[in-house]
């Protein structure tokens, strides 16, 4: 390595100077900065503002905001409702849907947003050099999975055109129940082509950046906050509730809590920023809002690696999980113990039961692969995310699955802990043998859950590849009867989760937020823990924390907290 010559004392300091000036002139600048009206812990730090290449629950509450559909989220149901189309037709068949866009769309920056931005915004999500793990979604679209696996190079022979200036018509392979949903999801989202076609991957840095949605995006500072200010140019700009949203990327439960105590945030979303240890306390006040909706927090074999690789190893690793004692030691949150991956309460589906807690029969199998008692077993390695100060969640979750396969097979499983951006890029590439996962379902169907682990998904991950599974998904989603549906995807769930396992549920959800609903208003509960930015707003002053007598008990515990934010969750 090289390393530069050592400057004069003069020019130090001068540089000294230079750069003390410019700390104080960024810092005047940001005392200047217009409070927001809303500040919002959003958890970790985004990983992408991309909408085509996003996975994670974070950054899909901000780009929600920044960009639109062809349909959104209602923000009471969660159900698909007009956004940038503001009608649509189906055919007969159930095959042909044709949008009718809004004739006063514009892009933030100006210029008009059209039929031929929804077409291109489409295909660079299948495009496969856009690597989405999403587009398998858009397989559901006439030659959208032969375009994105290279078998089709035409984009004009995907499913979607543009008709006319306002008309978008797409064509699927198969009638497709929650085809409106999927066009509520970011996948879909319309994104400026003038924008990506002159900066290319650099294009989300283009300042201002052009959007879709009905926030702009002022700034992104990385482990300090994303600003977002109302986009006056959006359709619906008159019922854009709040004029500067801040969301902070605070990863720590005690400083999420101590920053909503001292009125420095408004709402603040996750289970996962609630302090464990105060649960019991803090689960009585008002303000503390609980709800089920469709999570399953799994774990993920890599079948391609060895011992993995063998059905009965898997089986037996799952058989070993005591997941009741996991919810009642760890989460403490009202989580209910998973053996099936698709939740409960998902509309027209009854999920089968998969492997229980059998610890004889997991040790039987072990034998049977060829290490009793755990003798000869070679060492494996259980990737997760959960940096020190950060949310400690995944990190306890995997130290008692390390004691649970010990104490029950005899086997020593290796931790490991990675920063969020290589593990999700690991668990991606398959550079791991065991892994933390977990699944917010994308719209109300058990499709959202089981398609991703047919053979092409982006989002498998997993080396597994049935082609009797993908038949099953198949056979479902082109399925009209709702009973012969369900059945169908009993099938495929119970290969999934009990026959041939590549994944072990450990636990559903159980959602957590907290905000104080006498001054924040549009938030609702739904299945899908869906809240879109533009309906919220801070209606009034309100009394911070709830009932007095549930801070009273609590205050000497609360004043222990470091008020300071501390590490982030990467």
């Amino acid at each position: 390595m090289d390393f530069p010559k050592r400057a004069p004392k003069f020019f130090s300091r001068a540089r000294f100077l230079f750069v003390l000036l410019g700390c104080l002139f960024l810092s005047a600048c940001r005392q200047a900065e217009p409070r927001a009206d809303l500040t919002i812990l959003n958890g970790g730090e985004p990983e992408s503002l991309d909408p085509a290449v996003i996975v994670a629950q974070v950054d899909m509450r901000i780009i929600q905001g920044l960009f639109e559909g062809l349909t959104r989220f209602d923000p009471k149901t969660a159900r698909a409702i007009p956004g940038l189309a503001e009608r649509w037709d189906i055919s007969p068949d159930g095959k042909t849907y044709t949008f009718h866009l809004r004739t006063n769309l514009v892009w933030s920056t100006g210029g008009p947003i059209t039929a031929d931005d929804v077409v291109y915004s489409w295909i660079r999500t299948l495009d496969p050099a856009t690597a989405s793990d999403y587009s398998s979604q858009l397989y559901y679209v006439k030659n959208g999975e032969a375009f994105n696996n290279g078998a089709v190079k035409d984009p004009s022979q995907v499913g979607v055109r543009a008709l006319d200036r306002f008309t978008v018509e797409v064509e699927l392979n198969h009638p497709t129940s929650f085809f409106l949903d999927i066009c509520a999801m970011p996948l879909t989202y319309v994104v400026p082509r003038q924008a990506i076609e002159k900066y290319g991957d650099r294009w989300l840095m283009v300042k201002p950046l052009p959007v879709s949605g009905p926030y702009e995006l002022v700034y992104w500072r990385l482990n300090d906050k994303v600003r977002l200010k109302k986009n006056s140019r959006y359709w619906d700009a008159a019922n854009t509730q709040s004029d500067i949203i801040d969301l902070l990327p605070v990863g720590a439960a005690d400083a999420a809590l101590n920053l909503y105590e001292t009125g420095q945030a408004d709402i603040v979303w996750d289970a996962q920023l609630v302090p464990s240890e105060l649960l019991d306390v803090l689960l009585k006040r008002p303000d503390f809002h609980t709800f089920n909706y469709l999570g399953t927090y799994f774990i993920r074999f890599n079948v391609t690696k060895k011992p993995l690789d063998d059905v009965r190893v898997r089986k037996a690793f799952a058989l070993a999980i005591d997941k009741a004692r996991l919810v009642k030691k760890i989460t403490k949150g009202g989580e209910r113990p998973a053996s099936h991956l698709v939740p409960d309460g998902v509309a027209n589906y009854h999920p089968p039961e998969g492997l229980g807690y059998d610890p004889v029969q997991a040790r039987q199998l072990l034998a049977e692969a060829g290490y009793p008692g755990g003798n000869g077993f070679p060492h494996v390695e259980y990737l997760f995310n959960a940096p020190a100060g950060g949310i400690k969640i995944h990190e306890n979750v995997a130290i008692e699955l390390q004691q649970m396969w010990h104490d029950e097979l005899g086997v020593q499983i290796d931790l490991r802990q990675v920063e969020a951006k290589n593990f999700w890029g690991m668990q991606s590439r398959g550079e791991y043998q065991i892994s933390r996962s977990s699944w917010i379902g994308d719209y109300n169907d058990a499709n959202t859950f089981l398609g991703m682990f047919t053979s092409n998904d982006g989002n498998n991950r997993t080396g597994w590849k049935r082609p009797a599974y993908d038949e099953l998904i198949q056979r479902a989603n082109e399925q009209t009867d709702v009973n012969e549906r369900d059945q169908i995807f009993q099938k495929a769930e119970t290969m999934l989760v009990r026959e041939d396992p590549p994944i072990v549920p450990l636990y559903f959800y159980s959602g957590i937020n907290y905000f104080d609903t006498n001054r924040i208003s549009g938030i609702y509960p739904n299945i899908l823990d869906m809240h879109p930015l533009q309906a919220i707003r801070k209606v009034g002053r309100g009394t911070r924390g709830g009932a007095a007598e549930s801070r009273s008990s609590n205050q000497s515990r609360m004043t222990t907290l470091d008020p300071r934010p501390s590490t982030l969750d990467h």
